[in-house]
């Protein structure tokens, strides 16, 4: 009896599983719910464009090509899309993507006269910005190797097709071989050319050869170039004088219980590193101390300009960002992360944050922009991971955004900036700002930890609490999460966007 009223009060349980189920699959995408968040669906009659690059001059249309799949997917397709994946119920421990569409932004009409601005404001960027440096010059076959000089652009650890290779030899010769070195990158081919010969392939050496000229030439115009890593010297822990070279920055909003605490936790350990605090709450309090620095803002003036506050007053040669909830400890070893920004190439290196749980993160993010069809705009992807460690650092890799603990060279951090239109819900925005030109590392053995979150049940809020949550967590239709989507449509120039 006992065994079948278990059975009983299981099944009730799965016909209850599965009605909340199928109510969430009918009115997640119920009429009347407006959604910048809205999953991408790819416009129609947009063809998938072949390559024109890889098209022979009609010199050589003759040749047989066999095209490398493999390496022509690492080149740019200039048609992206965003697609989601993953399902719609959220299943523990499945990866997942999110898509978001940033022109759900727009109405329709908005949206064609807005993608018209963006198009006209970006080619009078570009004619701002370009210089003849930026041209492609093709240097005349004299050596007898004809080949780009300059104008040719390849973003970090991506591939391109090489422009203007060709030999323009004597004819009579039993081979033709050219040899091609690289030392930031590796040469590999779209297509192999049937009678020519190559040795390398993949490496940063590449050799090819052939009896026929016209047959090299046609492999020549095939030959990609694929960027591999950055460069970074390395050498001991040196010892440094943290007060004269870091500035602690960050931005608070009502939390002065929570910032107090952070304060305390980094005079145990720099008791004489100045903090830059820039302040935006309603009510104020007093916040002084022997190398404090506390600047008030307007009421609600927003997350990226209270950054660009504090970071306006350092005078130190980097900064260390922190959230105003941090606790300094003894693993949060600021002497790291200065030995490698003072030793290698890179712009910023993050840390982990360390939560109650006992669980850090880095938060490295990939961040990457693919072409789209013309007038479409560019699709921006985010996933986890890092791009390759960082030689003579263990522990340490380079990757494109990290965690809000992070040092960095503070003439770069205003180079970059924060934009104050991202008032309430922003971070990786910076990084994108950034993605070509701050040369990003992340740390997991430099580590803060992160105040409880933890609201006991019987303990109620308070009104400072609970107008910061509403600042802090906007909800998905939230205004602030409309008019971030429409500021990376127009400065980005996006279309869409995929999440990890």
């Amino acid at each position: 009896m006992r065994l079948g009223l278990r059975a009983l009060c299981a099944l009730v349980l799965l016909l209850a599983c599965a009605s909340l189920g199928l109510l969430y699959a009918s009115t997640r995408d119920a009429a009347g719910f407006r959604s910048p968040s809205a999953a991408w669906t790819s416009p129609q009659g947009v063809a998938r464009p072949e390559l024109p690059d890889l098209a022979p001059e009609p010199r050589y249309a003759h040749i047989p090509v066999r095209i490398k799949e493999r390496v022509v997917g690492l080149l740019a397709q200039n048609n992206c899309s965003c697609e989601a994946s993953g399902g719609s119920l959220p299943f523990p421990f499945q990866r997942r993507v999110r898509a978001i569409d940033l022109t759900k932004a727009f109405d329709p009409k908005e949206l064609k006269d807005a993608s018209a601005t963006r198009e006209q404001e970006f080619q009078a960027f570009l004619s701002r910005s370009q210089s003849p440096a930026d041209q492609l010059l093709v240097a005349p076959a004299n050596s007898p190797l004809q080949y780009p000089v300059q104008g040719v652009e390849v973003q970090p650890l991506r591939s391109i097709l090489v422009p203007g290779l060709s030999l323009q030899a004597a004819s009579g010769q039993e081979v033709y071989q050219v040899n091609l070195t690289a030392s930031l990158g590796t040469w590999d081919v779209a297509g192999e050319v049937t009678g020519v010969t190559l040795t390398g392939e993949g490496q940063p050496d590449l050799t090819l050869a052939s009896p026929v000229l016209d047959q090299l030439n046609r492999q020549l115009q095939l030959v990609t170039y694929s960027s591999r890593s950055y460069q970074a010297n390395t050498a001991d822990t040196a010892q440094y004088n943290i007060s004269a070279l870091v500035t602690i920055a960050t931005k608070t909003f009502l939390r002065y219980d929570r910032l107090r605490a952070l304060i305390a936790s980094i005079r145990r350990f720099y008791p004489t590193v100045t903090v830059v605090i820039a302040d935006d709450s309603d009510k104020p309090e007093r916040i002084d101390g022997p190398h404090v620095e506390h600047y008030l803002m307007p009421f609600g003036k927003g997350w990226f300009a209270g950054r660009n506050l504090a970071v306006s007053q350092v005078t130190t040669k980097y900064v260390l960002w922190v959230d105003d909830d941090f606790i300094f400890t003894a693993r949060t070893r600021l002497e790291r992360l200065v030995d490698v920004l003072e030793r290698t190439p890179l712009d910023l290196v993050g840390g982990a944050v360390r939560e109650i749980s006992g669980f850090a993160t880095t938060y490295r993010q990939l961040l990457s922009v693919e072409p789209g069809a013309p007038g479409l705009g560019n699709c921006l992807r985010q996933r986890r991971g890092f791009h390759h460690e960082l030689v003579g650092f263990p522990g340490c890799v380079v990757t494109d955004g990290v965690v809000n603990f992070f040092l960095a060279r503070t003439d770069k951090v205003r180079e970059v900036g924060f934009d104050p239109r991202l008032s309430r819900v922003a971070h990786l925005e910076f990084f994108l700002d950034g993605l070509g030109s701050l040369r990003v590392g992340s740390c997991s053995d430099v580590i803060v930890d992160h105040a409880s979150k933890l609201k006991l049940p019987w303990i109620s809020r308070d009104a400072g609490s609970e107008t910061y949550a509403r600042f802090r967590y906007p909800g998905s239709l939230d205004e602030s999460q409309v008019a971030k989507h429409r500021l990376l449509f127009f400065k980005h120039r996006l279309q869409c966007m995929t999440t990890e």
